[in-house]
């Protein structure tokens, strides 16, 4: 797949990369994260929508103050704390309401406002495209492009992580994306994805491709998932083994669902 790659960004300065949009990286870059979480900024009718405070780093919300002085909304696109860490320190400062899908995964948090698919509010249209998160929600702006967050991502393939994350509803959730004609995507991490549709088809044939891998070593006695990770990924980094880990689980979970997998103390047999 032909990722895209960048410079680093100057944390705190904002990058206008569309009419009445900006991007603003969180300093919290790492083998998850690239260079950071982004934040948009995003003008509408009555002052600034937010979409993903991004951590919680007070340099950071200090940014977006600076940026945006009128903060009206707050949006998330999931519940991973990447994401909404800076939630409670930017509501505190704006009174701005948070908004989104309305079972979220992080526990003992709640959205003011609960969106539900296809709900418009501001300019933005939701669309709840679980698989990387279950409260996962991506944010359309006709004309613009849409906030895709981490479900599809420019820099690299997105981490689905039981039991939260989905590997069958993540599938799902880009062939409902690319039923769309979105002409930009504005990512949660890594720059802006011109021509979205080719990495989705990309991201597709991967996500098979992966499936049958599993498959081939079912098929091949390695019934373990450690043993499935070294077999299929015998060249990554040992630090990213672990998101390995969980990406192999879920296509596992996958195939158990449709009956083609089994797991019996630990060990995973095709079926």
């Amino acid at each position: 797949m032909a990722f895209l790659t960048e410079t680093p960004p100057t944390y705190g300065v904002p990058e206008t990369v569309a009419d009445g949009v900006r991007r603003l990286v969180a300093p919290n870059a790492g083998p998850m994260t690239y260079h950071g979480t982004n934040t948009w900024l995003v003008e509408t009718e009555d002052g600034t929508a937010v979409i993903d405070p991004g951590p919680d780093d007070p340099a950071h919300v200090a940014a977006i103050l600076a940026c945006a002085p009128r903060v009206r909304r707050i949006f998330l696109t999931h519940t991973h704390l990447d994401h909404v860490g800076a939630v409670p320190a930017l509501r505190a400062a704006t009174g701005a309401p948070v908004l989104g899908w309305g079972v979220p995964w992080l526990k003992d948090f709640a959205p003011d406002i609960s969106l539900a698919d296809g709900e418009e509010v501001a300019g933005l249209a939701a669309l709840h495209t679980p698989g990387h998160a279950s409260d996962h929600l991506s944010y359309a702006r006709a004309g613009v492009g849409l906030f895709s967050g981490d479900h599809v991502m420019s820099w690299s393939t997105s981490v689905v992580s039981p039991p939260d994350g989905d590997m069958a509803a993540y599938m799902q959730s880009l062939r409902k994306l690319l039923a769309r004609d979105d002409r930009v995507f504005f990512c949660g991490h890594g720059p802006v994805l011109p021509e979205p549709e080719k990495l989705m088809r990309a991201l597709l044939v991967h996500r098979v491709g992966r499936e049958n891998a599993v498959l081939d070593a079912l098929g091949a006695g390695r019934g373990a998932v450690a043993d499935i990770v070294d077999a299929l990924y015998r060249d990554l980094d040992a630090g990213l083994k672990k998101a390995a880990a969980r990406n192999v689980l879920a296509h596992l979970l996958k195939l158990a669902s449709e009956g083609r997998a089994r797991e019996c103390d630990g060990i995973w047999v095709a079926a």
